[in-house]
């Protein structure tokens, strides 16, 4: 049965748009009105602490956690809230080590970085991968909210797509725009989620009765020690090999350096780092009590298993649009609570990739550009960027379950990067050969296990989902859910290889990017 949106959800849902349009226009014609690269990609380094440290939290809390965490928690228990351990060293280190570095060089990209410690090679190889992974990440960000909305109201799946695109792109307005946006949308899906977490809780007969269900349904998870890596969730795998995916996301990744750069201060830029951490956990715990609210509703029973639902990224609007079923507006709430969330990722990704291409891979062939010609290609890229993610955006519409989809390509992407940044900042032998050499051979491994569990779990029949699944649907389409295949029992070698956690892709990346280059580095001359 679909559950369509009403007038007032409409109106409301065309409103948020318009608002975050608005902003975005307002600070594109204001101020230096963007005239100068400075103020377009950095905000003119004058944002303080609030608004750096809740952009920070918008930009990773897409859709993609909205939609994802919950469905996680309903299907496999609240094992996942594990992850928030991983976030006291996941900003931490971000805050003391990676944040002084860049503030202090006063850079615009991350990877000038590399220029600056290895080569030009060095600095245009790291720039070359973070688009590969941006790119792609867009195209999971802009599909999947529109892909649930479609699903659960009939909304045209494309013109969610376009309409996303389009807005993104009016007001990618600079730095400043953006980031002030992600202020308002950051308010407004925390609104969308207390409001639904409110509601059904009320509806599911209090929080009592949900904790009650959810010990009985044995939905509330225990710490799991076992550190074998093949387990999907453990403590281990979330706590430890989250820190590195954390690293990978706050500590190297351009679309959160360049915020921490925009910062007045270096001390503002690390305050923002710990404002971080409480909101994060906070957004954690709306996911997983969300998800225990739906258990509370549902039970063994999901929309899924009845097939109201397709898959498990369109249960968490299913169950929206359920529990609002009387409350007219509120559905369209919510929806605007996930297209914020989109749109937030979205645009810092446009700005960041228009900052790393025009610093990185134009600027040092044209030395005397004119500023008001910079400013203007930045703004074209910006733009050609926002055409790329909708062709992405199809891509990603045959790609599979999005919460991991989204960490794996990070982990695959991102891990290599980050092992590049510690290659550079903590061996002082390290040398150019090494890195490049490293970061090849570290986005090989990556490629190489993420496909080889793909095609592993292609040949294997899919049993009945088992609930400590570790295979990882990258690649699947659409109706699989997140459980496929189990480990085999005790597989050995290659095999255990393709079955690793998606948590510890990172951290095993970064890690084969750092020895490679080392023993390339000590081959090829040291030099200091």
């Amino acid at each position: 049965k679909t559950m369509h949106f009403t007038t007032v959800d409409y109106v409301i849902f065309a409103l948020l748009l318009v608002a975050s349009a608005g902003i975005g226009l307002f600070y594109a014609f204001s101020g230096g009105r963007q005239r100068t690269t400075q103020e377009f990609l950095m905000a003119d380094r004058s944002m303080s602490c609030l608004p750096v440290s809740l952009s920070l939290l918008a930009t990773f809390q897409s859709a993609v956690a909205i939609l994802g965490a919950p469905s996680e928690v309903y299907t496999f228990g609240t094992e996942y809230w594990f992850l928030g351990c991983s976030y006291f060293l996941g900003l931490l280190i971000p805050a003391h080590v990676f944040i002084p570095v860049f503030y202090r060089l006063r850079l615009s990209s991350a990877y000038e970085y590399l220029e600056l410690r290895f080569n030009k090679t060095v600095r245009i190889c790291g720039t070359a991968t973070f688009i590969f992974q941006m790119v792609i990440y867009m195209g999971v960000v802009l599909y999947a909210p529109a892909l649930a909305l479609n699903a659960v109201t009939g909304f045209d799946l494309w013109g969610a797509v376009l309409a996303m695109g389009l807005v993104c792109t009016l007001y990618t307005g600079g730095l400043k725009a953006v980031m002030w946006t992600d202020v308002f949308q950051t308010v407004v899906m925390f609104a969308g989620q207390l409001a639904v977490i409110v509601v059904g809780t009320s509806q599911a007969g209090g929080i009592a009765e949900v904790w009650r269900k959810a010990i009985n349904g044995s939905r509330i998870s225990g710490l799991d020690l076992n550190p074998n890596p093949l387990e999907r969730h453990t403590f281990w795998t979330l706590g430890v090999g989250g820190v590195f995916l954390m690293l990978a996301l706050y500590g190297v990744n351009q679309a959160q350096v360049q915020r921490y750069l925009s910062s007045r201060t270096e001390k503002e830029a690390v305050m923002s780092c710990y404002v971080v951490f409480p909101c994060q956990q906070v957004v954690l715990c709306l996911g997983c009590l969300m998800g225990l609210v739906m258990f509370a509703r549902y039970g063994e029973d999901s929309p899924l298993d009845k097939g109201y639902v397709t898959t498990n990224d369109q249960m968490v609007l299913y169950f929206v649009m359920d529990v609002f079923r009387d409350l007219p507006g509120l559905p369209g709430l919510f929806v605007a609570c996930l297209f914020s969330g989109a749109l937030s990722t979205i645009s810092s990704a446009f700005n960041s990739l228009a900052t790393v291409t025009m610093e990185d891979l134009i600027k040092p062939h044209f030395p005397n550009m004119t500023e008001g010609k910079a400013t203007l290609l930045s703004k074209g890229l910006a733009l050609g960027y926002g055409l790329v993610c909708l062709a992405m955006a199809y891509i990603a519409s045959i790609m599979g379950s999005m919460l991991q989809a989204a960490f794996s390509i990070f982990g695959m992407v991102g891990g290599p990067l980050l092992g590049l940044f510690c290659l550079g900042m903590f061996f002082p032998w390290a040398n150019p050969t090494g890195a490049v050499v490293g970061l090849v051979s570290g986005l090989v491994m990556a490629f190489w296990i993420g496909i080889g569990s793909f095609v592993m779990r292609m040949s294997v029949p899919t049993p009945a989902p088992a609930l400590n699944a570790t295979a990882l649907p990258l690649f699947d389409n659409i109706t699989t859910t997140v459980m496929t295949t189990t480990a085999k029992p005790g597989s050995t070698g290659v095999e255990a290889l393709y079955s690793l956690s998606y948590m510890w892709y990172s951290a095993h990346n970064s890690a084969t990017v750092v020895v490679v280059g080392l023993i390339v580095s000590l081959l090829t001359g040291i030099h200091m």
